[in-house]
Protein backbone atom coordinates (compact mmCIF):
# COMPACT_ATOMS: atom_id res chain seq x y z
CA UNK A 1 0.00 0.00 0.00
CA UNK A 2 3.10 2.48 0.74
CA UNK A 3 3.94 1.96 -2.96
CA UNK A 4 0.82 2.78 -4.10
CA UNK A 5 0.48 5.66 -1.96
CA UNK A 6 3.56 7.09 -3.28
CA UNK A 7 1.60 6.99 -6.67
CA UNK A 8 -0.65 9.87 -5.60
CA UNK A 9 2.08 12.26 -5.78
CA UNK A 10 2.43 11.22 -9.61
CA UNK A 11 0.64 12.96 -12.62
CA UNK A 12 -3.52 12.39 -12.86
CA UNK A 13 -2.11 10.91 -16.82
CA UNK A 14 0.19 8.83 -15.72
CA UNK A 15 -1.94 6.80 -13.09
CA UNK A 16 -4.99 6.87 -15.75
CA UNK A 17 -2.12 5.23 -17.97
CA UNK A 18 -1.30 2.73 -15.06
CA UNK A 19 -5.12 1.73 -14.37
CA UNK A 20 -5.40 1.73 -18.27
CA UNK A 21 -2.57 -0.91 -18.40
CA UNK A 22 -3.86 -3.00 -15.84
CA UNK A 23 -0.62 -2.20 -13.87
CA UNK A 24 -2.80 -0.59 -10.74
CA UNK A 25 -6.08 -1.02 -9.92
CA UNK A 26 -8.50 1.88 -9.72
CA UNK A 27 -9.40 0.38 -5.88
CA UNK A 28 -5.67 0.49 -5.00
CA UNK A 29 -5.39 4.14 -5.85
CA UNK A 30 -8.69 5.07 -4.30
CA UNK A 31 -7.87 2.86 -1.32
CA UNK A 32 -4.21 4.63 -1.03
CA UNK A 33 -5.92 8.00 -1.20
CA UNK A 34 -8.54 7.14 1.85
CA UNK A 35 -5.49 5.76 3.70
CA UNK A 36 -3.78 9.05 3.49
CA UNK A 37 -6.80 10.96 4.34
CA UNK A 38 -7.60 9.21 7.36
CA UNK A 39 -3.77 9.46 8.76
CA UNK A 40 -3.10 13.30 7.68
CA UNK A 41 -6.55 15.17 7.54
CA UNK A 42 -6.61 15.44 11.41
CA UNK A 43 -3.37 17.77 11.70
CA UNK A 44 -4.31 19.00 7.62
CA UNK A 45 -8.12 19.23 8.00
CA UNK A 46 -8.40 19.36 4.05
CA UNK A 47 -11.84 17.92 3.85
CA UNK A 48 -15.30 18.40 5.21
CA UNK A 49 -16.79 15.00 3.94
CA UNK A 50 -15.14 12.15 2.66
CA UNK A 51 -17.33 9.83 0.85
CA UNK A 52 -15.43 6.35 1.43
CA UNK A 53 -17.81 3.67 0.53
CA UNK A 54 -18.90 5.24 -2.12
CA UNK A 55 -15.82 5.76 -3.78
CA UNK A 56 -14.81 2.66 -3.12
CA UNK A 57 -17.83 1.20 -5.07
CA UNK A 58 -16.98 3.29 -8.28
CA UNK A 59 -13.39 2.66 -8.03
CA UNK A 60 -14.63 -1.21 -8.06
CA UNK A 61 -16.46 -1.29 -11.12
CA UNK A 62 -13.60 0.30 -13.15
CA UNK A 63 -11.34 -1.98 -15.09
CA UNK A 64 -8.55 -2.16 -17.23
CA UNK A 65 -8.90 -0.79 -20.79
CA UNK A 66 -11.47 1.72 -19.60
CA UNK A 67 -11.59 4.38 -22.33
CA UNK A 68 -12.26 7.34 -20.52
CA UNK A 69 -9.28 9.74 -19.92
CA UNK A 70 -8.71 9.74 -16.40
CA UNK A 71 -10.60 6.45 -15.53
CA UNK A 72 -10.11 5.62 -12.22
CA UNK A 73 -8.05 8.28 -10.72
CA UNK A 74 -8.72 9.37 -7.25
CA UNK A 75 -10.09 13.06 -7.13
CA UNK A 76 -11.38 15.88 -4.61
CA UNK A 77 -14.49 18.33 -4.99
CA UNK A 78 -14.55 22.00 -3.45
CA UNK A 79 -17.51 22.38 -1.04
CA UNK A 80 -18.34 25.52 -2.69
CA UNK A 81 -21.53 26.08 -4.69
CA UNK A 82 -20.53 22.85 -6.56
CA UNK A 83 -22.61 20.05 -5.99
CA UNK A 84 -22.00 16.53 -5.70
CA UNK A 85 -24.62 14.28 -5.90
CA UNK A 86 -25.41 12.65 -2.42
CA UNK A 87 -22.86 14.23 -0.53
CA UNK A 88 -23.69 17.23 1.68
CA UNK A 89 -23.02 21.02 0.48
CA UNK A 90 -22.08 23.14 2.92
CA UNK A 91 -20.45 26.71 1.69
CA UNK A 92 -18.85 25.80 4.48
CA UNK A 93 -21.29 27.99 6.41
CA UNK A 94 -23.56 27.07 9.95
CA UNK A 95 -26.53 27.94 7.52
CA UNK A 96 -26.38 25.14 5.16
CA UNK A 97 -27.10 22.99 7.77
CA UNK A 98 -26.93 19.25 6.64
CA UNK A 99 -28.10 19.77 2.97
CA UNK A 100 -27.53 16.65 0.74
CA UNK A 101 -26.96 17.57 -2.95
CA UNK A 102 -29.68 15.58 -5.29
CA UNK A 103 -27.75 16.54 -8.85
CA UNK A 104 -23.89 16.90 -9.79
CA UNK A 105 -22.79 20.35 -10.92
CA UNK A 106 -21.37 20.39 -14.67
CA UNK A 107 -17.92 20.29 -12.93
CA UNK A 108 -19.00 16.91 -10.55
CA UNK A 109 -20.47 15.67 -14.18
CA UNK A 110 -17.72 15.98 -16.14
CA UNK A 111 -15.07 14.77 -14.13
CA UNK A 112 -17.06 11.49 -13.44
CA UNK A 113 -17.51 11.18 -17.01
CA UNK A 114 -13.91 11.49 -17.56
CA UNK A 115 -13.80 8.25 -14.99
CA UNK A 116 -12.38 9.96 -12.17
CA UNK A 117 -13.42 9.09 -8.43
CA UNK A 118 -14.58 11.68 -5.96
CA UNK A 119 -13.36 10.64 -3.13
CA UNK A 120 -14.55 13.59 -0.86
CA UNK A 121 -14.71 17.16 -0.75
CA UNK A 122 -13.05 19.89 0.80
CA UNK A 123 -12.48 22.80 2.87
CA UNK A 124 -13.52 26.97 1.76
CA UNK A 125 -13.41 30.01 4.02
CA UNK A 126 -16.96 30.44 4.73
CA UNK A 127 -18.83 31.49 1.25
CA UNK A 128 -14.93 31.71 -0.20
CA UNK A 129 -14.69 35.26 0.97
CA UNK A 130 -11.28 35.00 1.94
CA UNK A 131 -8.01 34.11 0.71
CA UNK A 132 -7.86 31.68 3.75
CA UNK A 133 -9.14 28.45 4.60
CA UNK A 134 -10.54 28.56 8.29
CA UNK A 135 -14.30 28.47 8.39
CA UNK A 136 -15.82 28.95 11.61
CA UNK A 137 -18.27 25.41 10.98
CA UNK A 138 -15.13 23.17 10.54
CA UNK A 139 -11.84 24.57 11.92
CA UNK A 140 -8.78 25.77 9.83
CA UNK A 141 -6.90 23.69 7.14
CA UNK A 142 -3.39 24.18 7.47
CA UNK A 143 -0.06 23.93 5.12
CA UNK A 144 1.11 20.78 4.58
CA UNK A 145 4.56 22.44 4.29
CA UNK A 146 3.88 24.13 7.73
CA UNK A 147 0.70 23.51 10.26
CA UNK A 148 1.12 26.90 11.29
CA UNK A 149 0.77 28.87 8.28
CA UNK A 150 -2.17 28.78 5.71
CA UNK A 151 -2.78 26.89 2.56
CA UNK A 152 -4.08 30.19 0.92
CA UNK A 153 -7.51 30.25 0.00
CA UNK A 154 -10.46 30.50 -0.85
CA UNK A 155 -9.35 26.67 -2.36
CA UNK A 156 -7.14 25.77 0.31
CA UNK A 157 -8.92 22.27 1.51
CA UNK A 158 -8.06 21.09 -2.46
CA UNK A 159 -5.03 22.80 -2.02
CA UNK A 160 -3.70 20.92 1.05
CA UNK A 161 -4.98 17.66 -0.51
CA UNK A 162 -3.25 17.64 -3.37
CA UNK A 163 0.31 18.88 -1.80
CA UNK A 164 0.03 16.69 1.07
CA UNK A 165 -0.95 13.46 -1.62
CA UNK A 166 -4.21 12.82 -0.69
CA UNK A 167 -5.79 13.13 -4.44
CA UNK A 168 -3.43 13.97 -7.50
CA UNK A 169 -5.62 16.84 -8.60
CA UNK A 170 -8.70 18.53 -6.94
CA UNK A 171 -11.55 20.81 -8.09
CA UNK A 172 -11.12 24.34 -6.73
CA UNK A 173 -13.30 27.56 -7.65
CA UNK A 174 -11.21 31.31 -8.70
CA UNK A 175 -13.06 34.55 -7.83
CA UNK A 176 -10.17 36.79 -6.83
CA UNK A 177 -7.56 34.40 -6.76
CA UNK A 178 -8.59 31.20 -4.64
CA UNK A 179 -7.10 28.62 -7.57
CA UNK A 180 -3.80 30.89 -7.58
CA UNK A 181 -3.17 31.79 -4.15
CA UNK A 182 -3.58 28.22 -2.74
CA UNK A 183 -1.16 26.83 -5.56
CA UNK A 184 1.42 29.58 -4.62
CA UNK A 185 1.13 28.46 -0.90
CA UNK A 186 1.32 25.14 -1.57
CA UNK A 187 3.18 25.01 -4.50
CA UNK A 188 1.37 23.55 -7.07
CA UNK A 189 0.00 24.50 -10.75
CA UNK A 190 -3.23 27.17 -10.05
CA UNK A 191 -4.57 28.06 -13.96
CA UNK A 192 -7.65 30.47 -13.35
CA UNK A 193 -9.15 30.08 -16.94
CA UNK A 194 -10.78 32.60 -19.21
CA UNK A 195 -13.99 34.05 -18.12
CA UNK A 196 -16.59 32.05 -20.01
CA UNK A 197 -13.93 28.55 -20.26
CA UNK A 198 -15.56 26.99 -17.71
CA UNK A 199 -19.72 26.34 -17.55
CA UNK A 200 -21.13 27.66 -14.15
CA UNK A 201 -24.47 25.76 -14.81
CA UNK A 202 -26.34 24.50 -14.01
CA UNK A 203 -26.46 26.91 -10.89
CA UNK A 204 -25.51 30.48 -13.05
CA UNK A 205 -25.71 31.43 -16.82
CA UNK A 206 -22.43 33.22 -16.44
CA UNK A 207 -20.38 34.78 -13.94
CA UNK A 208 -18.93 38.00 -13.62
CA UNK A 209 -15.86 37.26 -11.64
CA UNK A 210 -15.66 33.46 -10.76
CA UNK A 211 -14.46 30.64 -12.20
CA UNK A 212 -13.79 26.81 -11.73
CA UNK A 213 -10.74 25.44 -11.83
CA UNK A 214 -8.00 22.93 -10.86
CA UNK A 215 -5.01 22.38 -8.79
CA UNK A 216 -2.02 19.83 -9.61
CA UNK A 217 1.53 19.11 -9.93
CA UNK A 218 1.76 19.45 -13.77
CA UNK A 219 1.02 21.64 -16.60
CA UNK A 220 0.06 18.95 -18.58
CA UNK A 221 -2.29 17.68 -15.92
CA UNK A 222 -3.63 21.30 -15.94
CA UNK A 223 -4.18 21.43 -19.68
CA UNK A 224 -5.93 17.74 -19.80
CA UNK A 225 -8.60 18.74 -17.32
CA UNK A 226 -8.93 22.06 -18.78
CA UNK A 227 -10.02 20.38 -21.95
CA UNK A 228 -12.21 17.99 -19.83
CA UNK A 229 -13.81 20.49 -18.36
CA UNK A 230 -14.26 23.47 -20.78
CA UNK A 231 -16.80 24.18 -23.44
CA UNK A 232 -20.49 24.92 -23.75
CA UNK A 233 -23.03 23.93 -21.32
CA UNK A 234 -27.09 23.83 -22.69
CA UNK A 235 -28.40 27.22 -21.52
CA UNK A 236 -25.06 29.24 -20.67
CA UNK A 237 -25.43 33.01 -20.71
CA UNK A 238 -22.13 33.41 -21.80
CA UNK A 239 -19.17 31.87 -23.04
CA UNK A 240 -15.24 31.72 -23.97
CA UNK A 241 -14.41 30.55 -27.69
CA UNK A 242 -13.86 27.47 -28.50
CA UNK A 243 -9.63 27.21 -28.84
CA UNK A 244 -8.14 25.47 -32.19
CA UNK A 245 -6.73 22.55 -30.70
CA UNK A 246 -7.03 20.93 -27.56
CA UNK A 247 -5.16 22.70 -24.65
CA UNK A 248 -3.16 19.46 -24.15
CA UNK A 249 -1.50 20.04 -27.50
CA UNK A 250 -0.90 23.80 -27.24
CA UNK A 251 0.85 23.30 -23.95
CA UNK A 252 3.07 20.59 -25.26
CA UNK A 253 4.06 22.84 -28.22
CA UNK A 254 6.99 25.36 -27.96
CA UNK A 255 5.53 28.99 -27.58
CA UNK A 256 7.59 30.21 -29.34
CA UNK A 257 9.25 34.05 -28.88
CA UNK A 258 6.68 36.04 -26.99
CA UNK A 259 6.79 39.53 -25.50
CA UNK A 260 6.55 39.78 -21.86
CA UNK A 261 5.96 42.48 -19.31
CA UNK A 262 7.36 42.58 -15.50
CA UNK A 263 5.29 44.31 -13.22
CA UNK A 264 6.42 44.44 -9.16
CA UNK A 265 3.90 47.19 -8.21
CA UNK A 266 0.53 46.01 -6.63
CA UNK A 267 -2.61 48.05 -7.25
CA UNK A 268 -3.25 48.34 -3.90
CA UNK A 269 -1.11 49.87 -1.15
CA UNK A 270 0.89 46.87 0.57
CA UNK A 271 4.63 45.62 0.43
CA UNK A 272 6.42 43.24 -1.29
CA UNK A 273 8.38 40.90 0.31
CA UNK A 274 12.14 40.04 -0.71
CA UNK A 275 11.43 36.74 -1.43
CA UNK A 276 8.45 36.83 -3.64
CA UNK A 277 10.26 39.96 -5.95
CA UNK A 278 13.55 37.83 -6.03
CA UNK A 279 11.41 35.04 -7.66
CA UNK A 280 10.02 37.44 -10.06
CA UNK A 281 13.01 38.59 -10.99
CA UNK A 282 14.89 35.06 -10.76
CA UNK A 283 11.87 33.75 -13.47
CA UNK A 284 12.33 37.25 -15.73
CA UNK A 285 15.62 36.10 -16.25
CA UNK A 286 15.05 32.80 -17.14
CA UNK A 287 12.41 33.50 -19.52
CA UNK A 288 15.50 36.00 -21.43
CA UNK A 289 17.29 32.75 -21.06
CA UNK A 290 14.33 31.09 -22.66
CA UNK A 291 14.79 33.66 -25.57
CA UNK A 292 11.67 36.06 -24.65
CA UNK A 293 11.96 39.69 -25.26
CA UNK A 294 11.20 40.76 -21.04
CA UNK A 295 10.44 44.38 -20.52
CA UNK A 296 9.93 45.73 -17.04
CA UNK A 297 6.95 48.50 -16.89
CA UNK A 298 5.09 50.57 -14.39
CA UNK A 299 2.25 49.56 -13.17
CA UNK A 300 -1.21 49.38 -15.82
CA UNK A 301 -3.43 49.25 -12.42
CA UNK A 302 -2.88 52.21 -10.05
CA UNK A 303 -6.61 52.93 -10.47
CA UNK A 304 -7.77 54.50 -7.62
CA UNK A 305 -11.59 53.19 -7.56
CA UNK A 306 -10.19 49.93 -8.41
CA UNK A 307 -10.74 48.54 -4.65
CA UNK A 308 -13.61 49.93 -4.21
CA UNK A 309 -15.44 49.31 -7.06
CA UNK A 310 -14.46 45.52 -6.10
CA UNK A 311 -15.56 45.54 -2.66
CA UNK A 312 -19.01 46.74 -3.86
CA UNK A 313 -19.18 43.94 -6.48
CA UNK A 314 -18.22 41.24 -3.97
CA UNK A 315 -20.59 42.22 -1.00
CA UNK A 316 -23.14 41.96 -3.43
CA UNK A 317 -22.23 38.68 -4.47
CA UNK A 318 -21.22 37.25 -1.41
CA UNK A 319 -24.79 38.57 0.18
CA UNK A 320 -26.71 37.06 -2.52
CA UNK A 321 -24.94 33.63 -2.05
CA UNK A 322 -25.72 34.43 1.66
CA UNK A 323 -29.02 34.72 1.12
CA UNK A 324 -29.42 31.84 -1.54
CA UNK A 325 -28.45 29.39 0.76
CA UNK A 326 -30.48 30.70 3.34
CA UNK A 327 -33.87 30.52 1.21
CA UNK A 328 -32.49 26.75 0.30
CA UNK A 329 -32.22 25.78 3.31
CA UNK A 330 -35.35 26.87 4.60
CA UNK A 331 -33.37 29.05 7.18
CA UNK A 332 -33.53 32.66 8.71
CA UNK A 333 -30.24 34.90 7.62
CA UNK A 334 -29.37 36.39 11.20
CA UNK A 335 -25.94 37.40 12.86
CA UNK A 336 -25.67 34.05 14.85
CA UNK A 337 -26.04 31.94 11.65
CA UNK A 338 -22.96 33.07 9.48
CA UNK A 339 -19.60 34.83 10.65
CA UNK A 340 -19.24 38.48 11.44
CA UNK A 341 -17.69 38.93 8.09
CA UNK A 342 -20.45 37.30 5.89
CA UNK A 343 -22.61 39.45 8.31
CA UNK A 344 -20.56 42.75 7.77
CA UNK A 345 -20.67 42.03 3.61
CA UNK A 346 -24.48 41.11 3.67
CA UNK A 347 -25.53 44.06 5.65
CA UNK A 348 -23.29 46.14 3.37
CA UNK A 349 -25.17 44.65 0.17
CA UNK A 350 -28.36 45.39 1.83
CA UNK A 351 -27.33 49.09 2.55
CA UNK A 352 -25.72 49.71 -1.23
CA UNK A 353 -28.62 50.54 -3.97
CA UNK A 354 -28.94 48.81 -7.39
CA UNK A 355 -27.55 51.87 -8.89
CA UNK A 356 -24.72 51.55 -6.61
CA UNK A 357 -24.08 47.34 -7.75
CA UNK A 358 -24.81 48.74 -11.21
CA UNK A 359 -22.83 51.40 -11.20
CA UNK A 360 -19.34 49.36 -9.67
CA UNK A 361 -20.21 47.06 -12.53
CA UNK A 362 -19.96 49.51 -15.17
CA UNK A 363 -16.51 51.01 -13.67
CA UNK A 364 -15.20 47.49 -13.23
CA UNK A 365 -16.01 47.24 -17.18
CA UNK A 366 -14.19 50.54 -18.30
CA UNK A 367 -11.54 49.34 -15.76
CA UNK A 368 -11.07 46.12 -17.20
CA UNK A 369 -11.14 47.46 -20.88
CA UNK A 370 -8.14 49.44 -19.83
CA UNK A 371 -6.07 47.28 -18.43
CA UNK A 372 -6.48 44.95 -21.30
CA UNK A 373 -5.54 47.97 -23.64
CA UNK A 374 -2.56 48.40 -21.41
CA UNK A 375 -1.19 45.54 -21.72
CA UNK A 376 -2.39 44.51 -25.26
CA UNK A 377 1.36 45.06 -26.45
CA UNK A 378 2.12 41.59 -24.26
CA UNK A 379 2.02 38.26 -24.77
CA UNK A 380 2.13 37.78 -20.95
CA UNK A 381 2.61 39.67 -17.59
CA UNK A 382 4.74 38.32 -15.43
CA UNK A 383 3.95 39.39 -11.59
CA UNK A 384 4.66 38.03 -7.89
CA UNK A 385 1.73 35.58 -7.06
CA UNK A 386 1.64 36.86 -3.07
CA UNK A 387 2.71 40.04 -2.06
CA UNK A 388 3.59 38.27 1.33
CA UNK A 389 4.62 34.83 2.92
CA UNK A 390 1.82 32.47 3.61
CA UNK A 391 0.70 33.90 6.41
CA UNK A 392 -0.44 32.58 10.44
CA UNK A 393 -3.24 30.31 10.83
CA UNK A 394 -5.38 33.04 12.44
CA UNK A 395 -4.09 36.08 11.18
CA UNK A 396 -6.94 36.76 8.88
CA UNK A 397 -9.58 36.22 11.33
CA UNK A 398 -13.39 36.40 9.77
CA UNK A 399 -14.85 36.19 13.33
CA UNK A 400 -13.20 38.82 14.65
CA UNK A 401 -14.65 42.00 16.30
CA UNK A 402 -13.60 44.12 13.39
CA UNK A 403 -14.11 41.55 10.40
CA UNK A 404 -13.67 44.43 7.46
CA UNK A 405 -10.35 45.18 8.82
CA UNK A 406 -9.20 41.91 8.39
CA UNK A 407 -11.10 41.54 4.71
CA UNK A 408 -8.87 44.92 3.93
CA UNK A 409 -6.07 42.88 5.74
CA UNK A 410 -6.58 39.91 3.76
CA UNK A 411 -5.94 42.17 0.34
CA UNK A 412 -2.44 43.19 1.32
CA UNK A 413 -1.43 39.65 1.49
CA UNK A 414 -2.88 38.56 -1.98
CA UNK A 415 -3.06 41.78 -3.76
CA UNK A 416 -1.84 40.57 -7.75
CA UNK A 417 -4.55 38.04 -8.45
CA UNK A 418 -8.14 39.87 -8.31
CA UNK A 419 -7.22 42.04 -11.42
CA UNK A 420 -7.54 39.07 -14.10
CA UNK A 421 -11.43 38.30 -12.42
CA UNK A 422 -11.80 41.78 -13.27
CA UNK A 423 -10.64 41.79 -16.64
CA UNK A 424 -11.32 37.86 -17.16
CA UNK A 425 -8.09 37.16 -18.36
CA UNK A 426 -6.46 33.57 -18.04
CA UNK A 427 -3.99 33.92 -15.02
CA UNK A 428 -1.41 30.76 -13.52
CA UNK A 429 0.38 30.43 -10.46
CA UNK A 430 3.69 28.36 -10.78
CA UNK A 431 6.22 27.20 -8.20
CA UNK A 432 9.38 28.24 -8.85
CA UNK A 433 11.22 27.19 -5.56
CA UNK A 434 11.40 26.74 -2.06
CA UNK A 435 12.32 30.17 -0.30
CA UNK A 436 14.16 30.36 3.16
CA UNK A 437 11.56 29.88 5.53
CA UNK A 438 11.15 26.49 3.71
CA UNK A 439 7.81 27.06 2.20
CA UNK A 440 7.01 27.32 -1.66
CA UNK A 441 7.71 30.30 -3.92
CA UNK A 442 5.65 31.17 -7.00
CA UNK A 443 5.13 33.44 -9.18
CA UNK A 444 1.94 34.49 -11.54
CA UNK A 445 1.72 35.20 -15.75
CA UNK A 446 -1.57 36.47 -17.10
CA UNK A 447 -2.38 35.53 -20.52
CA UNK A 448 -4.24 37.52 -23.01
CA UNK A 449 -8.05 37.38 -23.29
CA UNK A 450 -9.28 33.77 -23.95
CA UNK A 451 -5.12 32.68 -24.70
CA UNK A 452 -5.31 30.05 -22.12
CA UNK A 453 -2.90 27.87 -24.81
CA UNK A 454 -0.48 30.12 -24.72
CA UNK A 455 -0.49 30.44 -21.41
CA UNK A 456 -0.27 26.91 -20.66
CA UNK A 457 2.52 26.52 -23.54
CA UNK A 458 4.82 29.10 -21.54
CA UNK A 459 4.39 27.48 -18.24
CA UNK A 460 5.10 24.16 -19.63
CA UNK A 461 7.88 25.87 -21.21
CA UNK A 462 9.05 27.18 -17.46
CA UNK A 463 8.37 23.76 -16.34
CA UNK A 464 10.74 21.83 -18.43
CA UNK A 465 13.79 24.52 -17.81
CA UNK A 466 12.87 24.39 -13.61
CA UNK A 467 10.99 21.27 -12.80
CA UNK A 468 9.08 21.42 -10.01
CA UNK A 469 6.67 18.20 -9.58
CA UNK A 470 9.12 16.38 -7.43
CA UNK A 471 9.15 19.18 -4.35
CA UNK A 472 6.47 18.23 -1.82
CA UNK A 473 6.23 18.46 1.98
CA UNK A 474 7.98 16.81 4.74
CA UNK A 475 4.76 15.03 6.55
CA UNK A 476 4.86 11.90 9.47
CA UNK A 477 2.18 9.66 8.94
Amino acid sequence: MDDVAELLFAPATELAGLVRRGEVTSHELVEASLGRIEALDRQIGAFTTVDAERALQTAAAIGPDDPRPLAGVPVAVKDLFTAVAGIRLTQCSDLSGESVSEFDSLVSRRLKEAGMVIVGVTKSPEFGILPVTEPRRFGPTRNPYNLDRTPGGSSGGSGAAVAAGMVPVAHASDGGGSIRIPAACCGLVGLKPSRGRISSAPMLGDSMLATDGVLTRTVADTAVLLDLLSGYELGDATWAPAPPQPFATTAAAAPGRLRIAVVVDPPIDATVDPICLAAVSQTAELLRDLGHEVQEISSPWTIPYLLPVFTVIWATLIGGAAAAVAMGAGRELTEDSVEPLTWALFKQALDQNSMAYMGAVVQSQAAARMLITALAPYDAVLTPALAERPVAIGEIDSCSSEPMLDFNRSGRFTPFTAVANLTGQPAIALPVGIGQDAMPVSVQLIGRPAGDGQLLSLATQLETARPWSDQRPSLSI
